[in-house]
């Protein structure tokens, strides 16, 4: 399979979850922390789902899936223990035009789910295409190690800065001068804090 990696913008996009034990749960924790708005539907819920259907923060039906479920969403989440459930969700989605991820059943995905590392802005992605999840999670463990060693939350920071400093100036610089300008000079006075001078380096290297 040959899937397309993008970021999608999830605020305030409708999404349902199949299933309510800890798979369904740890993907309402991330698609309620990019801003979705979640329904989950199941005949029965961990007791955080629960808690967060009492606080508002997610829709909660307590019986079984029916594709009627599936309108008005535009993404679905199959992540129960029942593949011929999941295969079913699958299904009708398909057939709704509902994009679907099912829980380890890269065979009835329209997107996977990557291995997802974050550090401020920064956002690192891994995926072996639905082959081995485990395997990306320890790729991105080891890109955590990696990325740890510099401050790079900062350093995007100051990259957006210098980013929207020359659109506002109508000055874009190529990615080659991108590259050399994030070199060693920048970075070392990200780690010394110095983030006002990093910026003023920065620009100066792309020519801004």
């Amino acid at each position: 399979m040959a899937y397309y990696p993008v970021c999608l913008e999830m605020a305030g996009r409708a999404c349902l979850v199949v299933g309510g034990g800890a798979v369904a749960e740890r993907k309402v924790n991330g698609l309620l922390e990019a801003g979705a708005r979640v329904t989950v539907v199941s005949p029965s819920a961990t007791e955080r789902l629960r808690d967060r259907a009492r606080a508002g923060r997610i829709g909660l039906t307590l019986r079984e899936y029916a594709a009627g479920d599936l309108a008005g969403h535009s993404i679905v989440f199959a992540a129960t223990d029942d593949g011929l459930i999941n295969a079913d969700v699958a299904r009708d989605a398909h057939a709704a035009g509902v994009l679907i991820n099912a829980a380890d059943d890269p065979a009835h995905c329209d997107f996977i789910l990557p291995a997802v590392l974050a550090r401020g802005d920064l956002t690192v992605a891994v995926s072996t295409g639905g082959a081995s999840p485990a395997l990306a999670r320890v790729v991105r463990d080891e890109l955590g190690a990696f990325l740890d060693r510099e401050d790079y939350a900062a350093l995007a920071r100051v990259a957006a800065d210098a980013r929207r400093t020359l659109r506002d100036r109508g000055t874009p610089a190529p990615w080659a001068r991108w590259r050399r300008a994030l070199g060693g000079e920048v970075r070392a006075l990200v780690r010394a804090e110095r983030l006002d001078a990093a910026r003023e380096r920065l620009l100066d290297g792309l020519g801004g």
